[in-house]
């Protein structure tokens, strides 16, 4: 069974972009579904976005935990443990974000 390492990480974080992937906005690009970062509260595209910012965002600062941004989903996803929450941790349950 895997363990996640890294719940000590999660923070009581507020989405930065209510309307979508920070980067993508910024660049005028598009995006599939969108994560939120429980360490910071980054909002990014998701991998099956061409441009996976929320990875990028992982691997650039190592925030460990993302949780999906999608109204009423309520899962999360450890990059370095490779391990999925379901519910997310956030313990937010599946709110409307946008």
């Amino acid at each position: 069974m895997n363990v996640c390492t890294h719940l000590d990480e999660v923070r009581d974080v507020e989405p930065r972009s209510a309307i979508g992937c920070e980067e993508c906005l910024a660049s005028g690009s598009r995006w599939v579904h969108l994560r939120t970062c429980l360490t910071c509260g980054h909002v990014g595209c998701c991998d099956s976005s061409p441009n996976r910012h929320a990875t990028r965002h992982y691997a650039t600062e190592g925030h460990p935990i993302a949780e999906s941004f999608e109204p009423g989903e309520d899962w999360a996803w450890c990059y370095p443990d490779e391990l999925l929450f379901e519910p997310s941790p956030s313990g937010l349950g599946a709110r409307a974000h946008v």
